[in-house]
């Protein structure tokens, strides 16, 4: 008998939610994803060192400050590993914009450029990238920029219908709508509460999502994230995409039984309401707690670890700096 995550791939698309090429190489993922936590992960981990250093000899002599050296090197970074990430992948790799650009359209822009223009010298196409950006309305309108001009983006820390709703009306390629963290808001307050996988609320928050697209005939690909339990993924089965972690991969992997669809198109269809406004938007988002202290928590933890990053960078970006000077002296 074939197991959980073999049946799985027979009916959604698997991705890996890590920057760990040996995970990936172990289970076959389609795609990856990656943030600046597993970025960050990946660069403590030791294993790209020799990347790292390449990266940082690049950018010492950076016409600008320190700090733009820095922020040239967390750009080549991520494409970097991003770029081995695909060597292993036959699909796509999702790259994240700074989160601390998550409420600057403008910003958001230029930073995705970058990184495609950094793939682009790095010979890989943006056929095979994902641009990441926040589900605030300022990441959804330059997610809107970028799709025409051909730049697909994955729009994540979606935690309520109204920012996938938002992101399918301006024609965004995919969106993750988180499963995991909207449970750990409903258990903050009753953390012995439990529920079955298909009633969890971050469960049937994507289901209502998935249905809602399919129903309304929008092309935006579903993709459910940040998993707390395999059950979760299961009760998701049948979605367009699952972004899933190593260890959750591993636990389906070792698993038999028979796998049953959660989700299907059931082919009814509706026609589409009018787009939503900013301001129907920011209500909508002022109306759900969950989704608005949800959201902001995610961008502030992924700030924290981009902020590490650089932290990191930084100090050996100015040790090699004053080697450099001390050589040039001696």
């Amino acid at each position: 008998m074939a197991n959980l995550l073999q049946q799985l791939k027979q009916q959604s698309t698997v991705v890996a939610d890590t920057g760990d090429l040996d995970a990936i190489r172990r289970f076959s993922p389609q795609d990856a994803t990656t943030n600046p936590s597993l970025i960050l992960q990946a660069v403590q981990s030791g294993n790209y060192d020799a990347q790292v250093q390449a990266i940082l000899h690049q950018v010492r002599d950076h016409a600008g400050s320190l700090d733009a050296a820095v922020d040239e090197a967390c750009d080549r970074l991520v494409v970097a590993l991003g770029a081995m990430i695909l060597a292993q992948v036959p699909g796509r790799v999702s790259t994240e914009v700074n989160a601390r650009l998550s409420f600057d359209t403008r910003a958001s822009l230029a930073k995705a450029r970058r990184l495609v223009e950094l793939y682009a010298e790095a010979g890989i196409p943006r056929e095979r990238i994902l641009i990441k950006l926040a589900s605030t309305w300022e990441g959804i309108r330059a997610a809107e920029v970028l799709e025409k001009e051909g730049i697909q983006c994955n729009l994540t820390l979606i935690f309520s219908f109204a920012q996938a709703r938002a992101c399918a009306e301006a024609g965004v390629y995919l969106i993750s709508p988180f499963v995991g963290r909207i449970l750990d808001w409903y258990r903050k307050d009753d953390p012995a509460r439990t529920y079955a996988p298909a009633d969890e609320p971050g469960v049937q928050s994507v289901q209502r999502i998935y249905r809602y697209f399919r129903q309304l005939a929008y092309p935006t690909v579903v993709m459910g994230a940040s998993f707390r339990n395999s059950g979760e993924i299961l009760a998701l089965a049948g979605c367009d995409r699952l972004t899933i972690s190593p260890k959750l991969l591993d636990e389906l992997a070792s698993t038999e039984g028979d796998l049953v669809v959660a989700l299907a198109d059931s082919g009814a269809r509706a026609e589409r309401p009018a787009p939503l406004t900013e301001a129907d938007f920011r209500w909508d988002m002022n109306e759900d707690a969950m989704a608005t202290e949800k959201l902001a928590e995610g961008i502030r933890g992924f700030e924290a670890d981009q902020r590490k990053l650089e932290a990191l960078l930084r100090d050996q970006l100015a040790a090699i700096q004053t080697l450099g000077r001390a050589g040039e002296q001696a």
